[in-house]
């Protein structure tokens, strides 16, 4: 079987994914999926809601990850055109501004305060008025679990795992119930049960990342109350071990599996499972850098969960 599925066991598979599970991609400006996803020449800027309409046809699709606004906030203007492109109830996973979840300022990201500490880490007001409010305003029905994703803390802050949870707590008290929300972390060591009791007490879903220095998602599936929430989510970004840097070198322009990872692949479906056994929604994204291409490892996910519904 050719790992890119033609037009009818496309539609066969989509029409067999469990109620509830939901296939995207992390990001969608790749022109190199033309002839994968896209039918259309696109250039490699300006053409994000053109791309994102095509996008949200292919028929595995069900949800996308806008990385983006891990960078910047979206403004009102982008969203309202994410969401022209979209169709009704398509719904987005949504990576929050690192200006929320950075404790520390990255020196080659923030070239004034690089190595400063961040005074507006987990500032609930700050989330609430540049990043919530206008999606709520101008993408309400196209909004999926939001993304904190936690860089790495250095040991240097001092930062314990039950400071981290303490923190999490006093934050979430204070968002809106509104929204979905799940945490994404990378550092292996704040995986505590203080950690996940807090994720539990305000329905948020741990994400399940597959990343350079975290441990396999069947290990983090495997520990008790990591899927506490009334909807879980998996980011399958990287082989452990494998810098970003290394998988892009190696795997451009993504339309092709350069490193089948079977192992990776046996731990999604478990999670998918476990969610189908536990009627909760599922929010699965896939980068490029996991095996060279998102959509294919998207239709081998699909082929081998399929008779799970």
């Amino acid at each position: 079987m050719s790992d890119r599925p033609d037009p009818a066991e496309l539609a066969a598979l989509a029409a067999a994914v469990p109620a509830g599970i939901h296939f995207g991609t992390s990001s969608w400006t790749y022109p190199g999926w033309k002839g994968l996803v896209y039918q259309q020449d696109y250039p490699k800027t300006g053409a994000t809601a053109r791309m994102l309409a095509e996008y949200a046809r292919y028929p595995l699709f069900s949800t996308v990850g806008i990385d983006s606004t891990f960078y910047n906030p979206a403004s009102a203007n982008v969203l309202r055109g994410y969401a022209e492109a979209l169709p009704p109830g398509f719904r987005c996973v949504s990576k929050v501004w690192d200006r929320v979840t950075v404790h520390t300022f990255p020196k080659q990201r923030y070239k004034t305060g690089g190595g400063e500490e961040n005074p507006d880490f987990l500032n609930p007001e700050l989330f609430q008025r540049e990043v919530l409010d206008p999606c709520l305003d101008h993408f309400a029905d196209h909004l999926g679990p939001f993304v904190f994703e936690f860089q790495t803390i250095g040991r240097a802050a001092g930062f314990t795992a039950q400071a981290f949870a303490d923190r999490l707590d006093a934050f979430f008290t204070r968002l809106p119930r509104e929204a979905m929300y799940a945490v994404e972390l990378r550092n292996q060591e704040f995986l505590t049960p203080p950690y996940f009791a807090v994720l539990r007490e305000h329905n948020v879903a741990h994400v399940f990342n597959s990343w350079t220095r975290m441990p396999p998602v069947g290990e983090q599936l495997a520990l008790p109350g990591s899927l506490g929430a009334l909807f879980t989510g998996a980011r399958i970004l990287l082989r452990p071990g494998r810098t970003y840097n290394e998988a892009v070198d190696a795997f451009a322009p993504y339309d092709t599996i350069h490193d089948k990872n079977p192992d990776l692949r046996a731990d999604v479906v478990r999670l998918i499972e476990q969610a189908v056994n536990l009627r909760i929604p599922a929010y699965i994204l896939v980068n490029n850098r996991a095996e060279g291409s998102a959509p294919l490892t998207i239709a081998a996910l699909a082929r081998v969960s399929v008779p799970l519904r």
